[in-house]
């Protein structure tokens, strides 16, 4: 077969995204063939830069040339990231492609520890990610990172004071425990503290972000709802242990997201807290909580099972010292990257394949 691009790309299209079930020249991930000789240059444009399918489809792409060009032209790829969004033209943060809100039905299952270490994989894997700490009453985001001592500052964008969230470790933050004082307790009724939500969702210079996480109170509570009648959701990612008193509460949470008036994809459930697992015995797991509540409840309302992140002393140490798990090497660094590139997977199917989230319009 002749070397040229419209032969080269004929030859692509016979390559699928494994996830999007469509091939790549379709999905226009072909970009800037470059033909020099014997010498081929093209970029494969993936839609996030955690996929986890990166070297799988690359090694497609190879294969197919080789069977229709032989042996002959050197190939060189080079294998790039274009986060997708449906988010497009959207009045309340333009620049932000997702919003993901990270959610249990209840507390002390480890959600807050889950998005710091999510967020901080993402950023590590290349994607431009912001978090912003939605518990009000409870901020715990500020600590895990070490930050404590930080505040925001603010400048002046027209007649608009805005306010420039805290950057760590590759994360953009914003929380009420950077506005408050680290001893003093936030008691505030329901309207102030959705009042704070609209604040750091709308006075918040944002900027340019591939995800924006947003980690949830426990509960069903008014936050969640200011939450999706502020800005349309991407989707929703539920974290649980694997008994059944939190998986009680997992439903609940699940269940919210699907009522038809709210109607925000789940892109999956993680179980957190999993199985524990000694340093010194790394190869025997002792299922503490139960075995597979969170398989079984992904199951039971057909959304995608997102991993297992087991109990480990390293986990909450790295809370406690506000410096995230997943920056060490180890179990837990593996596990938090694997479950970012999974999520990172389950939104780039959403949005090839579901229509886009509306704001949520609610009747006191």
């Amino acid at each position: 077969m002749q070397l040229t691009k419209d032969n080269i790309l004929k030859t692509l299209s016979r390559v699928q995204d494994p996830d999007l079930k469509k091939d790549l020249v379709t999905l226009g991930m072909i970009q800037n063939i470059e033909i020099n000789g014997h010498k081929v240059s093209f970029k494969v444009v993936l839609t996030t830069p955690a996929c986890p399918l990166k070297e799988v489809i690359k090694n497609n792409c190879l294969e197919v040339l080789e069977e229709d060009f032989g042996m002959d032209p050197e190939w060189d790829l080079f294998m790039t990231s274009q986060v997708t969004t449906i988010r497009d033209a959207a009045p309340v943060l333009p620049k932000v492609k997702n919003i993901i809100a990270i959610a249990s039905g209840k507390g002390g299952v480890g959600k807050s520890t889950t998005a710091v270490n999510l967020a901080v994989s993402l950023a590590k894997s290349g994607a431009k990610v912001g978090l912003i700490d939605a518990d009000i009453s409870g901020p715990s985001i500020p600590t895990m990172f070490n930050v404590e001592a930080e505040q925001p500052t603010v400048k002046k964008v027209g007649e608009k004071n805005v306010i420039i969230p805290i950057e760590q470790y590759g994360v953009k933050l914003m929380s009420i425990g950077f506005l408050t004082p680290v001893d003093s307790a936030v008691v505030w009724r329901g309207p102030m503290a959705s009042s704070a939500l609209k604040q750091f969702i709308s006075d918040v210079e944002w900027g340019e972000l591939d995800y924006l996480l947003i980690d949830l109170p426990p509960g069903t509570s008014d936050i969640h709802l200011t939450m999706v009648q502020t800005v349309p959701v991407t989707g929703a990612v539920i974290v649980t242990t694997p008994q059944k008193v939190a998986l009680a509460d997992a439903n609940k949470g699940l269940s919210m997201f699907r009522q038809p008036q709210i109607n925000v994809p789940v892109l999956g459930v993680i179980e957190n807290m999993a199985y524990f697992t000694p340093e010194e015995l790394p190869d025997n797991k002792y299922y503490l909580f139960g075995n597979g509540g969170g398989k079984r409840l992904a199951e039971k309302y057909d959304v995608p099972f997102l991993g297992e992140i087991p109990i480990v002393q390293s986990i909450r140490e790295s809370g406690d010292s506000g410096y995230p798990a997943v920056l060490k090497n180890g179990i837990t660094q593996e596990s938090y990257m694997n479950l970012a590139e999974e999520i990172a997977r389950q939104i780039a199917i959403r949005n090839a394949s579901q229509n886009k989230t509306e704001v949520v319009e609610i009747k006191a």
